[in-house]
């Protein structure tokens, strides 16, 4: 069993940034896929980047070349850095773990544990 616990976010002015925050509970976190998801009101979550455990990344076009996730296996944690933010980013953002296989995981009915999320406001 993992525990994933979200924080980082916020209410930003558009093209401003953010950095969120996963952390796991643990000894296998270097085994999982991380991702990050999002969820606006009215829509469905929606993939936004991954991790693998040999640190290969991918991203959504949506979020391309403005966020950056990253891991750092010695403290169980996943990150995202979000620059150049939009209003369409606004969102709850989870975080997610994913047991089979270091692959690009990008449907959300892969992942095996969730965190609880955190809010992110982009005011234009």
């Amino acid at each position: 069993q993992v525990q994933l616990s979200e924080s980082g976010g916020g209410l930003v002015q558009a093209g401003g940034s953010l950095r969120l925050s996963c952390t796991a509970s643990g000894r296998t976190f270097s085994s999982y896929v991380m991702g990050w998801f999002r969820q606006a009101p009215g829509k469905e979550r929606e993939f936004v980047a991954v991790i693998k455990w040999s640190y290969g990344t991918y991203y959504s076009p949506s979020v391309k070349g403005r966020f950056t996730i990253s891991r750092d296996n010695a403290k169980n944690t996943v990150y995202l850095q979000m620059n150049g933010l939009k209003p369409e980013d606004t969102a709850v953002y989870y975080c997610a773990a994913a047991r089979r296989g270091d692959f690009y995981i990008t449907g959300p009915t892969d992942y095996d544990f969730w965190g609880q999320g955190t809010q992110v406001t982009v005011s234009s």
